[in-house]
C-alpha cells in the first residue's frame, strides 16, 4: 500500500498521468459525441411543466436543443433531429440543379411510364366500365348483350394508349404545379430520419471509427502542455479549467478534420484534406443510392401526385383529360348513347368512369417493382450530379445536419474535460 502511495506521489507518474487522463477523456468524448450525433433516432425524454413557455425567453441556441421548444428534457440524435434541413439543402444543391421539375420528370422516361401504365391498366378496363354502368344504369347495362359489352371494352382498350400518352404528357406539362420535390424530400426524411443516419453511417463508418480513436491521440497531445502548466503553478483549479479547454478542442479538431479543409493543403509539410472530401466520388455513390432507392422514387412521386398537398390538382387534371377520351371511345355511337340514357345521365356515367380511371391510372406509379427498376436511372443521375458538385457545396450538403448544433458537441466535450480534471484531482491531488 505504501508503494502505491509513493508511486502516485512521484512527480514523473503524476506528470504523465495528466496526458494519459486527457487521452482517455478524449476517447470518451469522441465515442459519446458519436452517439450524440446519431442516437436516439426519435426523441426520448420527459415533459417539464412550464418549460415550453420558458423556452421562448432562452437564447436561440438553447432553443435548438432537441425537445426544449416542446417543453421536454431529453435527447434526440443531432443528425436525425436535423434530417428535414439536410433534405432541404440536398434538394437545393442536387435535385434543383437537374433543372425544373418538368425537366426532372423527363429524366424519369415518361414513355416507359406510359407503357407500364397501359400494361397494368388494360386488364382492368372491363371491370371499370362494368362498375360505372352498374352504379348508374344497372338495368340498362344488364340488358346489353355480352358481345356488345365486349365491343365497348375493345373500343375503350383501343383508345387506351392514346389516353395514357395524353395523361403522361399532361403530367409533364403541369408537373410544376403537381410536384414539389422539396416538400416530398423534406417530408420523407423528417418522417424517416434513420435514412440520414444511414447516409452518414454508410459514408463514414471507417472515418468515424478513426475519429473516436484519434480522440485519445488528440487528448494525450493536448494533455502535455496541461501537465507542464499544472506542474509549474500547482493550483487545484488549473486541471478542471484546462480540462474544459482540452475537451472543447478535442471535439473541435475532430469535426474540423471530417469536413475541412475543403481543398487539399499542406500543414507543416503534411497534406491535409477533409476525410469525407477525399472520397467525394465514393460518397456520391452511397448518397445517391439512398436518395434514389428510398427518397426520390417513382413510388414516392406517385404517392405525392395522388396523396400529397397537390393531389386534388392531379385528380382534377386526370378527370379533365379522361372525359374527352371517353367521348372518343364512344365514337359515332355517342349521339345514340346520349339519346338512350339521357344527356345528364351520360355525363354522370362519363364522370364516374373518369374518376375510377384516374385512380387506376396512378396505381402503376405505386408499383414497387417498377419503382426499383427506375431507381437505376435515378441513381446514375444523382451520382453524376453529386460528383460534379463543387467541394464547398458538397461539404455544406453533408454538414447541414449538424452545423448549427456543433456547439453542443463542443460543450459536451468541455463538460467531460472538466469532470476529468476533477477526477484526476481526486486520485492524484494537487
Amino acid at each position: 500500500m505504501d508503494g502505491v502511495r509513493e508511486l502516485l506521489a512521484s512527480d514523473t507518474v503524476t506528470f504523465w498521468s495528466i496526458p494519459v487522463f486527457t487521452g482517455v477523456i478524449g476517447w470518451m468524448i469522441n465515442a459519446s459525441g458519436l452517439w450524440m450525433l446519431f442516437r436516439p433516432i426519435q426523441f426520448h425524454g420527459y415533459r417539464v411543466p412550464g418549460l415550453a413557455e420558458l423556452a421562448n425567453l432562452l437564447p436561440r441556441r438553447f432553443q435548438e436543443i432537441p425537445g426544449i421548444r416542446q417543453g421536454k428534457v431529453g435527447w434526440q440524435g443531432i443528425v436525425p433531429a436535423r434530417a428535414g434541413k439536410m433534405g432541404s439543402i440536398s434538394v437545393d444543391k442536387v435535385i434543383a440543379k437537374l433543372g425544373t421539375p418538368a425537366e426532372f420528370y423527363q429524366q424519369l422516361e415518361p414513355e416507359r411510364i406510359a407503357e407500364h401504365i397501359i400494361r397494368v391498366f388494360e386488364p382492368e378496363v372491363p371491370a371499370i366500365v362494368d362498375e360505372a354502368m352498374r352504379r348508374n344504369k344497372p338495368l340498362l347495362w344488364a340488358s346489353v348483350p355480352q358481345q356488345a359489352k365486349r365491343a365497348v371494352y375493345a373500343r375503350v382498350g383501343a383508345e387506351l394508349p392514346g389516353i395514357i400518352d395524353d395523361i403522361t404528357f399532361q403530367i409533364g406539362e403541369h408537373i410544376d404545379q403537381l410536384l414539389d420535390p422539396k416538400i416530398m424530400v423534406v417530408d420523407h426524411l423528417t418522417a424517416h430520419p434513420e435514412l440520414i443516419n444511414r447516409i452518414f453511417r454508410d459514408i463514414g463508418t471507417r472515418e468515424l471509427r478513426l475519429m473516436v480513436n484519434f480522440g485519445f491521440l488528440f487528448g494525450f497531445l493536448f494533455g502535455i502542455p496541461v501537465a507542464v502548466v499544472d506542474h509549474s503553478f500547482h493550483q487545484w483549479w488549473l486541471l478542471p479549467i484546462c480540462g474544459i479547454a482540452v475537451g472543447w478542442a478535442t471535439n473541435l479538431v475532430g469535426i474540423w478534420l471530417i469536413f475541412e479543409p475543403v481543398l487539399p493543403r499542406r500543414i507543416l509539410g503534411v497534406r491535409v484534406h477533409g476525410v469525407f472530401l477525399r472520397r467525394q466520388d465514393e460518397v456520391a455513390e452511397i448518397y445517391a443510392g439512398v436518395i434514389a432507392d428510398d427518397v426520390v422514387t417513382m413510388e414516392r412521386i406517385g404517392d405525392f401526385l395522388i396523396n400529397g398537398p397537390r393531389g386534388d390538382r392531379t385528380q382534377q387534371m386526370l378527370r379533365d383529360s379522361l372525359g374527352p377520351a371517353i367521348d372518343n371511345a364512344a365514337g359515332v355511337m355517342l349521339p345514340a348513347v346520349r339519346l338512350v340514357v339521357g344527356a345528364r345521365q351520360y355525363s354522370t356515367i362519363r364522370d364516374s368512369v373518369a374518376v375510377d380511371s384516374a385512380q387506376h391510372t396512378m396505381k402503376p406509379f405505386l408499383d414497387a417493382g417498377f419503382s426499383r427498376s427506375q431507381s437505376v436511372n435515378l441513381r446514375e443521375l444523382f451520382t453524376r450530379r453529386v460528383k460534379e458538385m463543387p467541394p464547398r457545396d458538397f461539404v455544406e450538403m453533408l454538414r447541414a445536419a449538424i452545423k448549427e448544433d456543433e456547439w453542443m458537441l463542443y460543450a459536451h466535450g468541455a463538460i467531460m474535460g472538466f469532470i476529468g480534471g476533477l477526477v484526476h484531482l481526486a486520485v492524484f491531488g494537487v
